[in-house]
């Protein structure tokens, strides 16, 4: 048994010291996916102002299918569950749609666009 029997919750040395270097690790990797997402949506946005210049829709729904139906493929083989990674992406999506129709709806009125 890793804790003390004593009442105090004392957490074994080594014990603490791996859930400490997990814990590093997943603080690492949610730094990564924040970095990762950053550049996504720095391309999403430069998707939108070419959209909305040439007077595209937002949304895309074939496009967005495929890539649900990509990204479930990519979870099964990496052992992810594939309805956790769909949720995932129709959020990402939906936020990218709202960007779009932002930057739409700024192109239309003649406002800069200050995304950048």
């Amino acid at each position: 048994m890793t804790i003390s029997n004593t009442g105090t919750g004392d957490v074994d040395p080594a014990v603490r010291q791996e859930l400490e270097r997990l814990r590093d690790s997943i603080d690492n990797i949610d730094a990564a996916v924040v970095h990762m997402l950053a550049e996504r949506f720095k391309c999403t946005q430069q998707v939108g102002r070419l959209k909305a210049v040439h007077q595209l829709p937002p949304a895309d729904p074939a496009r967005e299918s495929r890539q649900i139906e990509r990204l479930r493929r990519l979870a099964e083989s990496a052992k992810l569950d594939p309805a956790f990674a769909e949720k995932f992406l129709n959020f990402i999506i939906a936020e990218v749609i709202r960007h779009h129709e932002s930057i739409a709806e700024d192109t239309a009125n003649g406002q800069p666009d200050v995304t950048d």
